[in-house]
């Protein structure tokens, strides 16, 4: 099965090259308005697959994106450049809609027209917003966000060293935007069975606000802090776009924290979903505190607002 990533910057490179490594893929086309650049990189990776996989890389134009299964949408303006850095701005992610949103006018066509039945995954900050003008212009519901999938991986890795047990072994999510507004369900967050709260105080762990607040801040601003010390968040994307590919070529129907189109709610945003070979099949609503609720209006609020920007 072929996939398609457009973008050969440094998101685009740790897609590449984590998609390559889980092997899912028999073809890896690579597209930058650059060629030179997505050719090199793909020459490069090339040498490197038959110690991983048999998968083919190769740098392609639109055109030959023809029967990918799947295309990931890395191209536009990242947070550094585009000046989301500031963690006391609190448009974090959704200072870069307006430039990428012009972006996508121009390559969703593109691709659409050479892979009209592939998977959308939109992986551009930001995600959510983007993927709801994906799905207006590809004309299909096959349009996903990255979403919350890496936040959620985060937020099990800093309970994880809290509670000094693997992260493996924590089932933890983030939901809503991917981006300032979103919530921690912590109501719904366990280790091995064991709701977080009772395993805190179980290990000794002092629990409360403080513990929250801090890991809550850890993981929010965890892009930011990636940025200061290597100029882009990309490896940690690069594994999650290569596993959401895995899942939609396997056609695993597995059970992730994905952005998706909810039309009851009329936002795209991240709630658990079941995802396959033609996207996400169904999304699930997880029980929420008083609290929780209150965060989920005031997220929706938000990506209301960035949708109403792009229409």
């Amino acid at each position: 099965m072929k996939i398609g990533i457009i973008g050969a910057g440094a998101v685009g490179a740790a897609c590449a090259m984590a998609t390559l490594i889980r092997g899912c893929a028999s073809e890896l086309v690579l597209v930058n308005r650059g060629r030179d650049r997505a050719k090199g990189m793909a020459t490069d990776m090339g040498y490197g697959a038959p110690l991983s996989s048999t998968t083919k890389v190769t740098d392609g134009d639109y055109s030959d994106l023809a029967g990918a299964t799947l295309v990931m949408i890395t191209v536009g303006v990242n947070e550094k450049s585009g000046g989301a850095t500031d963690r006391s701005d609190p448009q974090g992610r959704l200072r870069l809609l307006d430039k990428n949103a012009e972006v996508y006018r121009q390559v969703i066509p593109s691709i659409t027209k050479a892979a009209p039945d592939a998977v959308l995954l939109v992986v551009t900050d930001p995600p959510d917003p983007l993927a709801y003008l994906t799905r207006a212009l590809a004309g299909h519901e096959r349009v996903l966000s990255t979403g919350t999938l890496l936040d959620s991986l985060r937020f099990r890795v800093h309970l994880g060293r809290r509670l000094k047990v693997a992260p493996k072994t924590i089932e933890a999510q983030v939901l809503g935007e991917h981006g300032t507004s979103q919530i921690f369900h912590w109501s719904g967050a366990r280790v091995g069975g064991v709701p977080i709260s009772d395993a805190l105080e179980q290990l000794g762990l002092m629990q409360g606000d403080d513990i929250r607040a801090t890991i809550e801040n850890e993981v929010r601003y965890a892009n930011i802090t990636i940025i200061e010390g290597i100029g882009a968040s990309q490896y940690g994307i690069g594994m999650v776009c290569a596993r959401i590919a895995e899942i939609v070529l396997r056609d695993e129907r597995t059970v992730v924290p994905i952005g998706v189109y909810n039309s009851r709610l009329g936002v795209t945003l991240s709630l658990p979903g079941v995802v396959g070979r033609h996207g996400c099949l169904q999304i699930l609503d997880p029980p929420l505190s008083n609290d929780e609720q209150v965060g989920m209006k005031k997220c929706i609020e938000t990506l209301r607002k960035a949708q109403e920007r792009i229409r």
